[in-house]
């Protein structure tokens, strides 16, 4: 059985770089994390977890660390209201495939439920930083977790970007 509205949502999920202050709502946040908890990961060991920050200050300052990774003053998480760091645990062999599967339900998930997204790299840096473990770590976040992405989260501010031309040859089949 197809499910045609799974596949449309595949197909029209863009990333989104540009946002409204307006904060998503819990339910929608809540689907949004349960598409995480539910992602594949190796050997189903659940490796990864999600730290979901909403609170403006912690933002601005991981926002300021990212920056900081790119030699950069702008905010890379282009002012979303809700950050989700990824992170997953370095001794798990497939720890960056796992949180990255997470990462790809997370916005998939959120296109689903009317809030945009975008993968937001350098949460491996922010995440080894002094400033970055002190943050992680004043939630319980021990040091073997380590950042695959942050999920920036919320309403876009401006046009919904159009779908690129997909690349030829990309697909080889025997």
């Amino acid at each position: 059985m197809m499910n045609d509205k799974v596949l449309k949502c595949l197909e029209e999920r863009r990333s989104v770089r540009s946002y409204k202050a307006e904060q998503i709502s819990d339910s929608r946040l809540e689907a949004i994390l349960k598409a995480g908890l539910y992602a594949p990961t190796g050997m189903n060991r659940q490796s990864p977890v999600m730290v979901v920050f909403q609170d403006r200050e912690i933002i601005a300052k991981l926002s300021e660390l990212n920056a900081r990774v790119m030699g950069s003053d702008a905010d890379p998480f282009y002012g979303a209201p809700t950050v989700i760091m990824v992170l997953a645990d370095k001794n798990v062999r497939t720890w960056v495939e796992d949180g990255a599967l997470v990462m790809g339900n997370l916005m998939n998930a959120a296109h689903a439920v009317g809030v945009d997204s975008c993968w937001i790299h350098r949460a491996r840096e922010v995440s080894e930083m002094p400033e970055g473990r002190e943050i992680l770590r004043s939630m319980g976040i021990g040091d073997e977790y380590v950042g695959v992405g942050n999920c920036i989260l919320g309403y876009g501010a401006g046009e919904y970007p159009e779908a690129r031309e997909r690349r030829p040859g990309r697909v080889f089949r025997y």
